[in-house]
């Protein structure tokens, strides 16, 4: 791991990463994190009985749009064609919905940001279409799983967050 804060230049000024004279290649990353809540809630959910509408749907619309987004949410982070953004969701215990994000391009620069971003989206979405009867909801590590593509090499996470979609 480099020690070097790459957004930021010899004076302490944030900067854009230059990356023009990165090579282009495939790039992945995985992302995850959990949102739990009381199991009347997750069941409804899995249910589809919420008059909001399908949640799980909703959540993966906007988790997808905003992974095509981030460069407008996160200051510095490349704007990126992506070439695709997939969520998932998994259910492991009766208080529990994981939401993972995969994110896939070929560029110049890599996808970690837009796979969390997705993840976090998503479970922001489930949270305002489930607050009315459940405010208590938490939303906990959102955190990169896994990265592969470029300079850096790939990156798995040793100890895996929560429980892997199904």
């Amino acid at each position: 791991m480099s020690g070097d804060l790459t957004h930021f230049d010899p004076s302490g000024a944030a900067r854009m990463v230059d990356v023009g004279s990165k090579a282009v290649t495939d790039r992945v990353a995985k992302a995850s994190g959990t949102v739990r809540m009381l199991p009347a809630t997750l069941q409804r959910i899995k249910d589809r009985g919420l008059a909001k509408g399908d949640v799980l749907e909703v959540a993966s619309l906007a988790g997808i749009m905003a992974a095509k987004r981030t460069a407008d949410l996160i200051p510095l982070c490349h704007p990126l064609p992506l070439d695709n953004v997939t969520i998932g969701f998994g259910f492991p215990d009766e208080r529990t919905l994981v939401v993972e994000a995969e994110v896939r391009v070929t560029a110049k620069t890599g996808v970690e940001m837009e796979a969390l971003v997705a993840v976090s989206v998503a479970a922001l979405t489930i949270y305002d279409m489930c607050k009315a009867i459940d405010r208590g909801m938490s939303i906990e590590r959102v955190q990169l799983e896994e990265k592969s593509g470029g300079k850096s090499g790939a990156f798995v996470r040793e100890v895996q967050g929560p429980p892997a979609v199904t």
